[in-house]
């Protein structure tokens, strides 16, 4: 009876994820953050419909730590609302918006002991939900701070053009920042689908970014000093990454392919594989997948290749079937493929337990989709990339590394829109064995360092997290 009234003593968040093992990750990082540097309790809201075999398994072994309780709300039916064409983020949208149904009796049950809600974009629609019960409702962007200032900035430059976006030339400026490149945002990321997150912003008590000041100066810079973003109606923003899983936290480690991956790791020399993965959702087409493992095979490159089935139709098929096991990777491969490069190659058709692969000894390059949770868990083991995005803000991010000189990206011939074996094979020699690849290995673990340093003791970001716990602790917000 004494510990349990000690623990309702503690203070007390709620964190809810929209499904997709990419939002879950950093979220329940911050989650584990909480209860384990500041002794918070927490409880995780978890969207259990359409949540892949993955996310399941990080979840249930979150909860492992005593003040972190994992509650999955009820399953919900879109069935009828998609279509053939609903893509990832609409169907994301019209499952967040049914469960949404649910959240008043949890938070009933919990009261009144919650001192916050920390929710991801796709589930700013908990707002009004959270105001009823007078819950400050605070806001995870889980990407840059380049996509955030982007976000806030969105509304403006939406009314500017009317909404035509080919009215803007080349660039997006947003005040004070680098500029962005508009084939970088078209079609993943200028959409006006997404005023409505925009707009509801300037709602939440502040912004959580997983990044670091370190890593992105210019832009922090700007969203607190800038006029422009000093005269919206924007609430403080708190860089607290990188929030990355450690090995302990992987999904999925005990499986057969994966500790026959890490088994053959082993055996490799150091610094020679190249790891090849495109996140939870990434898919190729055949053709580039045919391409790819032909570019693989001519550099003579030792590698690691997580290859799911192709898709025609989606750069993001696999979203809701991460960690299914697809059918054997030799029938969607080059004919002989697998047998030819037997002794310095693994293919596995899956999922990989990716922290634990990016901090082998022997693995010196990533080949990326740019997913904000890769880039981080690249740099924070010190992983030079080959930038290879697909579909969302990627192509933002790509960008972004190579600038800092910490990847490279391989692009198609001419009008093509598939990279050939030969630009593969460049790239990978080039990151592996070149004179590019030594500085981008420099550079990257640089930013390895300055990561360490913003979470450690005295670091940026622990102080900023710190000092926002303080103030929840205290029974309000800075």
């Amino acid at each position: 009876m004494v510990a349990r009234e000690t623990t309702q003593k503690k203070p007390h968040v709620a964190v809810l994820a929209s499904p997709g093992v990419g939002h879950v990750t950093p979220l329940l990082e911050l989650a584990k953050r909480l209860v384990v540097d500041h002794g918070f309790q927490v409880t995780f809201l978890a969207i259990s419909t359409d949540a892949p075999p993955a996310q399941i398994q990080l979840l249930n072994s979150s909860t492992l730590l005593p003040d972190l309780h994992v509650i999955h709300l009820p399953h919900v039916d879109v069935s009828n609302l998609l279509t053939a064409s609903t893509g990832v983020s609409v169907r994301i949208v019209l499952v967040v918006r049914q469960t949404l149904s649910y959240l008043p009796s949890v938070l009933t049950n919990m009261q009144p002991h919650i001192q916050s809600l920390i929710v991801d974009p796709f589930c700013l629609g908990a707002l009004e939900y959270a105001a009823a019960f007078s819950i400050p409702t605070y806001l995870f962007l889980t990407t840059s701070a380049s996509f955030t200032a982007l976000t806030m900035y969105f509304p403006t430059l939406h009314a500017q053009v009317d909404g035509d976006y080919s009215k803007i030339a080349e660039k997006v400026v947003v005040p004070g920042c680098n500029p962005l490149l508009l084939d970088d945002l078209i079609p993943g990321v200028l959409m006006p689908e997404v005023l409505p997150l925009c707009n509801r912003i300037p709602l939440v008590k502040g912004v959580f970014i997983n990044t670091w000041e370190e890593l992105e100066p210019v832009t922090l810079g700007a969203v607190r000093k800038n006029p422009f973003f000093l005269g919206l109606p924007a609430p403080p923003v708190y860089p607290i990454g990188p929030m990355t899983k450690g090995n302990e936290d992987e999904p999925l480690t005990s499986t057969l392919e994966s500790k026959k991956m890490l088994t053959w790791l082993d055996k490799q020399p150091p610094d020679s594989v190249v790891y090849v993965s495109f996140g939870s959702g990434g898919t190729l087409s055949g053709e580039q997948m045919s391409e790819l493992a032909w570019g693989l095979e001519l550099s003579q490159t030792r590698f690691v290749w997580v290859a799911r089935p192709p898709s025609e139709v989606s750069a993001s098929g696999s979203f809701f079937e991460a960690g299914y096991d697809a059918e054997g990777a030799a029938s969607y491969l080059p004919d002989g493929f697998l047998d030819r490069t037997r002794e310095r190659g693994l293919v596995i058709s899956s999922w990989a337990p990716q922290v634990a692969v990016l901090s082998h000894g022997s693995v010196a390059g990533f080949v990326t989709h740019c997913g904000w949770n890769s880039v981080l868990e690249s740099i924070a083991q010190g992983v030079r990339m080959i930038a290879w995005p697909l579909y969302a803000e990627q192509s933002m991010n790509a960008r972004m590394l190579v600038d800092m000189g910490v990847a490279v990206w391989p692009k198609p011939a001419g009008d093509r829109a598939v990279v050939g074996r030969g630009e593969v094979e460049r790239v990978v020699r080039s990151v592996m064995e070149g004179e590019q690849g030594k500085a981008m290995r420099q550079k990257v673990i640089e930013l390895q360092g300055t990561g360490l340093k913003a979470l450690g003791l005295g670091g940026s970001s622990n102080a900023s997290l710190a000092g926002l716990a303080d103030a929840w602790r205290a029974g309000g917000s800075p």
